[in-house]
Protein backbone atom coordinates (compact mmCIF):
# COMPACT_ATOMS: atom_id res chain seq x y z
CA UNK A 1 0.00 0.00 0.00
CA UNK A 2 1.34 3.87 -1.31
CA UNK A 3 2.28 5.84 2.13
CA UNK A 4 1.54 3.11 4.40
CA UNK A 5 3.07 3.12 7.89
CA UNK A 6 2.41 2.32 11.28
CA UNK A 7 3.22 4.90 14.40
CA UNK A 8 4.27 3.84 17.46
CA UNK A 9 5.64 6.05 20.36
CA UNK A 10 5.97 5.73 23.87
CA UNK A 11 4.65 8.76 24.61
CA UNK A 12 1.51 7.43 24.41
CA UNK A 13 0.59 3.77 26.08
CA UNK A 14 1.69 0.64 24.22
CA UNK A 15 -1.00 -1.40 22.55
CA UNK A 16 -2.43 -3.36 25.21
CA UNK A 17 -3.74 -6.43 22.00
CA UNK A 18 -3.33 -6.93 18.37
CA UNK A 19 -3.26 -3.18 16.68
CA UNK A 20 -0.94 -0.06 16.91
CA UNK A 21 -1.56 3.25 18.20
CA UNK A 22 -1.70 4.40 14.80
CA UNK A 23 -1.61 4.19 11.07
CA UNK A 24 -0.75 6.43 8.18
CA UNK A 25 -2.03 5.64 4.75
CA UNK A 26 -1.76 7.79 1.77
CA UNK A 27 -1.43 11.19 4.12
CA UNK A 28 -4.78 10.10 6.47
CA UNK A 29 -3.70 9.18 10.42
CA UNK A 30 -5.89 6.86 11.77
CA UNK A 31 -5.60 6.16 15.72
CA UNK A 32 -6.51 3.53 17.32
CA UNK A 33 -8.66 4.55 20.27
CA UNK A 34 -7.33 5.79 23.56
CA UNK A 35 -7.87 5.52 27.15
CA UNK A 36 -6.80 7.30 30.13
CA UNK A 37 -3.55 5.23 30.45
CA UNK A 38 -0.49 6.94 31.61
CA UNK A 39 2.53 6.08 29.49
CA UNK A 40 4.69 5.93 32.27
CA UNK A 41 2.94 3.33 34.72
CA UNK A 42 -0.08 1.85 32.41
CA UNK A 43 -2.32 2.47 34.74
CA UNK A 44 -5.25 4.66 34.35
CA UNK A 45 -5.31 8.25 35.71
CA UNK A 46 -7.46 8.97 38.96
CA UNK A 47 -9.37 11.73 38.73
CA UNK A 48 -12.80 10.08 37.14
CA UNK A 49 -13.66 11.51 33.32
CA UNK A 50 -11.95 14.81 33.53
CA UNK A 51 -8.55 13.35 34.42
CA UNK A 52 -9.26 10.37 31.77
CA UNK A 53 -10.42 12.71 29.14
CA UNK A 54 -7.18 15.07 29.59
CA UNK A 55 -5.27 11.93 29.53
CA UNK A 56 -6.99 10.63 26.70
CA UNK A 57 -6.12 14.12 24.54
CA UNK A 58 -2.22 14.06 26.02
CA UNK A 59 -1.62 10.60 24.20
CA UNK A 60 -3.68 11.26 21.21
CA UNK A 61 -1.39 14.60 20.82
CA UNK A 62 1.33 11.74 21.27
CA UNK A 63 0.28 9.16 18.50
CA UNK A 64 -0.36 12.53 16.07
CA UNK A 65 3.10 14.10 17.08
CA UNK A 66 4.88 10.79 16.16
CA UNK A 67 2.50 10.48 13.06
CA UNK A 68 3.32 14.29 12.04
CA UNK A 69 0.30 15.53 12.37
CA UNK A 70 -1.71 17.08 15.28
CA UNK A 71 -5.28 17.73 17.02
CA UNK A 72 -5.77 20.60 15.02
CA UNK A 73 -5.78 18.41 11.36
CA UNK A 74 -8.20 16.13 12.92
CA UNK A 75 -11.35 15.26 10.89
CA UNK A 76 -12.95 13.05 12.42
CA UNK A 77 -13.78 11.66 15.96
CA UNK A 78 -15.58 9.06 17.85
CA UNK A 79 -16.19 9.36 21.31
CA UNK A 80 -16.93 6.33 23.31
CA UNK A 81 -18.85 6.96 27.06
CA UNK A 82 -19.65 4.84 29.41
CA UNK A 83 -21.93 7.29 31.24
CA UNK A 84 -23.81 9.66 28.93
CA UNK A 85 -23.84 11.71 32.24
CA UNK A 86 -20.30 12.57 31.67
CA UNK A 87 -21.21 13.66 28.70
CA UNK A 88 -20.77 17.83 29.84
CA UNK A 89 -17.84 16.64 31.76
CA UNK A 90 -15.82 15.09 28.60
CA UNK A 91 -17.29 17.84 26.19
CA UNK A 92 -15.71 21.00 28.64
CA UNK A 93 -11.95 19.23 28.32
CA UNK A 94 -13.02 18.31 24.90
CA UNK A 95 -13.90 21.72 23.75
CA UNK A 96 -10.53 23.20 25.04
CA UNK A 97 -8.33 20.38 22.98
CA UNK A 98 -9.41 21.39 19.85
CA UNK A 99 -9.91 24.64 17.24
CA UNK A 100 -12.51 25.57 14.77
CA UNK A 101 -13.09 24.32 12.60
CA UNK A 102 -14.07 21.31 14.86
CA UNK A 103 -13.69 18.41 13.81
CA UNK A 104 -16.88 15.96 12.80
CA UNK A 105 -17.81 13.96 15.91
CA UNK A 106 -20.06 11.12 17.00
CA UNK A 107 -20.73 10.17 20.96
CA UNK A 108 -21.06 6.75 21.51
CA UNK A 109 -22.44 5.11 25.21
CA UNK A 110 -21.07 1.70 25.70
CA UNK A 111 -21.43 -1.05 28.27
CA UNK A 112 -17.68 -1.00 29.33
CA UNK A 113 -14.22 -0.01 27.96
CA UNK A 114 -11.06 -1.46 28.86
CA UNK A 115 -9.51 -1.31 32.12
CA UNK A 116 -12.73 0.64 33.84
CA UNK A 117 -12.20 3.57 31.43
CA UNK A 118 -14.79 5.70 31.69
CA UNK A 119 -14.29 7.29 28.00
CA UNK A 120 -11.89 6.47 25.12
CA UNK A 121 -11.29 8.69 22.07
CA UNK A 122 -10.49 7.80 18.33
CA UNK A 123 -9.45 10.11 15.58
CA UNK A 124 -8.75 10.14 12.08
CA UNK A 125 -6.22 13.34 11.16
CA UNK A 126 -4.16 14.54 7.73
CA UNK A 127 -0.57 14.50 8.07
Amino acid sequence: MSGDRVVATGNAPAAIGPYVQARVVDGWVYCSGQIGLDPASGTLVDGGVVAETRRVLANLRAVLDAAGSSLSRVVKTTVFLVDMADFAAMNEEYAAAFVEPYPARATVAVAGLPRGARVEIEVVARV
